[in-house]
């Protein structure tokens, strides 16, 4: 398993990451500590997680996913071989916190809690789940401005992370769902406010959307906050099964309705040109893909996630998959026919 550096942090993290956002409604504890066990034995030392996990999100279950893998890492100890990322929730869900913020006391409240559920005296990467302000994320786009919105400064928010990191709580910190804007800021105030740099930046990134090229790749790159790209395989919409109506049974599309955002008539587009590339050079569609955002310049780590221990060794395989230039070719001439279906 490759490893890569974690910004400026000294901290090297597993070139794929576990994700576990269905730990705790698609997954049971047990499905869990199966699923961490073997990411683990193959090489993964990066586990993320947040505090509004599992998804769909609801008060009822909300945290469930931290307490698993703090009853795991309980179990099995060697937590100082593995680096833990989680996240505090903006602004828009209720049963958390009455609604959450990205203040000090929110802030504060937010990681001792993850803390406990963890079952551990520190997070190694603390990000902020979206902006808590008016910004483009979550597929929106056309960005409006307003001004008399209720935001909390990011001056504010970077200065309470720095109490968390001064505390020995927290070892680094990062952003997720942000925009270019809200990245170069950040590291504008960690100059000016001697707060702590901002590491990475967690937004999707896949075949459907590569949005993160237009205007994040380049920071990425110049200013070493690399991409920890989520839904790589665009909420399995990427392996095919969904083409032409299929709904697997337990598929997360099937069980779900809310998540839409990889269902539109140009996605399918989109999805029958890339996995028609996989099949025709002998590939399985879904490593094809996470090959291809393990092959970017600008990635720190790759979110890979699962329901089965099927569906993660498939997974676990595309680190060993490097993609020839006639495939590369054939995906970037479907990128130019359908760019960014899905933003």
């Amino acid at each position: 398993m490759q490893t890569r550096p974690l910004g400026q942090t000294g901290i090297n993290v597993s070139r794929l990451c576990l994700g576990t956002m269905t730990f705790g409604e698609q997954n049971t504890e047990a499905d869990a500590h199966a699923q961490l066990d073997r990411a683990t034995a193959a090489g993964i030392n990066f586990i993320d997680t947040a505090e509004m996990y599992p998804v769909p999100p609801k008060g009822e279950t909300q945290g469930r996913t931290e307490a698993y893998i703090g009853s795991w890492l309980k179990a099995r100890g060697k937590r100082d071989d593995l680096v833990i990322a989680t996240k505090a929730a903006g602004p828009g869900l209720e049963h958390i916190r009455g609604g959450p913020r990205l203040t000090p006391e929110h802030l504060q409240r937010a990681v001792n809690d993850s803390l406990t559920r963890l079952n551990t005296d520190y997070i190694d990467l603390y990000q902020l789940h979206w902006p808590d302000r008016s910004a483009n994320f979550f597929g929106k786009l056309g960005y409006r401005h307003d001004a008399d919105e209720e935001a909390t400064p990011l001056a504010e928010t970077l200065m309470a992370l720095k109490e968390l990191v001064d505390a020995g709580k927290v070892r680094a910190i990062g952003l997720s769902n942000e925009t270019p804007w809200g990245v170069m800021q950040s590291l504008r105030l960690a100059d000016s406010l001697d707060v702590p740099r901002v590491a990475s930046v967690q937004n999707p990134y896949n075949l459907l959307n590569r949005s993160f090229e237009v205007g994040l790749a380049e920071i990425a790159h110049r200013e070493d906050v690399g991409l920890l790209a989520y839904s790589p395989l665009a909420f399995g919409a990427l392996t095919g099964k969904y083409l032409d109506g299929a709904r697997p049974p337990q598929g997360r599309l099937t069980l779900f309705e809310r998540f839409k955002r990889y269902t539109s008539e140009l996605a399918e587009q989109a999805v029958r040109a890339y996995v028609g590339i996989a099949r025709e050079h002998g590939l399985d569609p879904a490593q094809m893909a996470l090959a291809y955002v393990n092959s970017r310049s600008f990635l720190t780590s790759n979110i890979i996630g699962a329901t089965t221990l099927e569906q993660l060794d498939a997974n676990l395989a595309s680190e060993d998959l490097t993609l020839d230039d006639s495939v590369l070719e054939a995906i970037e001439a479907v990128h130019q026919q359908h760019p960014n279906p899905c933003p």
